[in-house]
């Protein structure tokens, strides 16, 4: 059996995404995306092999799978009509999911289900594992180029310039839940992290801007009964969009396949 896919935008992650689906992955089918620029997406859609259709953001929900890889500003929007068809929601702002967690209790409620895939970061089935047991603590610690902050409403509203530096910079020390308020285009491996542990307020995140790397990199500190862990992943950043790792188009192809294959690896 095939299932249809839908995919709001067509940036760093929803084209490379596009592009793979329309090549062929078993048991799926791209029949629909959404885009601000309808021009744009015409010529990108251009060489595909079966063109899907350009739709408002409502009408992705026609589809059974819904992927998310949209500004946060339209989260909501996509998130409710694809709850409220009962289809299966897979969101790569995940930290826009955090002040939403109502829209879990409606999936209940609807038949969706909300599937959170791995993006850029790593370790997630041991984390998952670990937060079946007693978990002291969970950190993150993210470096990126300040290219890849610069904008982030939580450096905004504070004036904070990271364009420039010649030194590492901590940005932010906070929970998961202020870390994805104030960085919403940056931390969405930080609220899929608070999600598969022990929650966005005691999941702790700290944020560097730091203009001697050049991948977004992030590492993460698991102190459990059951083991103590310590993960470190270094993305390469997309040249579409240097907030997004390349890797994380990847996790959203992974995650699906993962729908629909006979053979599921992982938790």
């Amino acid at each position: 059996m095939t299932r249809t896919v839908a995919i709001a935008g067509l940036g760093a992650i929803g084209l490379p995404l596009a592009r793979a689906l329309d090549q062929g992955v078993e048991g799926l089918s791209l029949v629909a995306v959404a885009v601000r620029d309808r021009a744009k997406a015409e010529a990108a859609l251009a060489r595909f092999r079966a063109p899907p259709r350009l739709v408002g953001l409502e009408g992705l929900a026609r589809a059974e799978i819904v992927v998310e890889a949209a500004p946060a500003s339209v989260f909501e929007q996509i998130a409710h009509a694809a709850i409220e068809a009962g289809r299966i929601f897979v969101p790569a702002s995940v930290g826009a999911l955090l002040p939403r967690m109502q829209l879990v209790s409606r999936a209940q409620q609807t038949g969706a289900r909300i599937v959170v895939p791995t993006g850029a970061l790593l370790g997630l089935d041991a984390v998952r594992a670990a937060a079946e047991g007693d978990v002291d603590s969970i950190t993150m610690v993210t470096r990126k180029p300040p290219a890849g902050l610069d904008g982030a409403p939580y450096l905004v509203e504070r004036d904070i310039h990271v364009l420039g530096i010649t030194e590492p910079l901590c940005v932010f020390r906070g929970n998961a839940f202020d870390a994805a308020a104030g960085f919403p285009a940056n931390v969405n491996v930080a609220a899929a992290l608070a999600l598969a542990g022990i929650g966005p307020e005691r999941t702790m995140v700290e944020i560097w801007a730091d203009p001697s790397v050049t991948r977004n990199t992030h590492t993460i500190r698991i102190e459990a009964a059951a083991a103590r862990l310590t993960m470190t992943i270094e993305n390469v950043p997309s040249e579409e969009n240097p907030r997004t790792g390349r890797i994380t188009a990847l996790s959203m192809l992974a995650c699906l396949r993962g729908l629909v294959s006979t053979l599921k690896v992982g938790s």
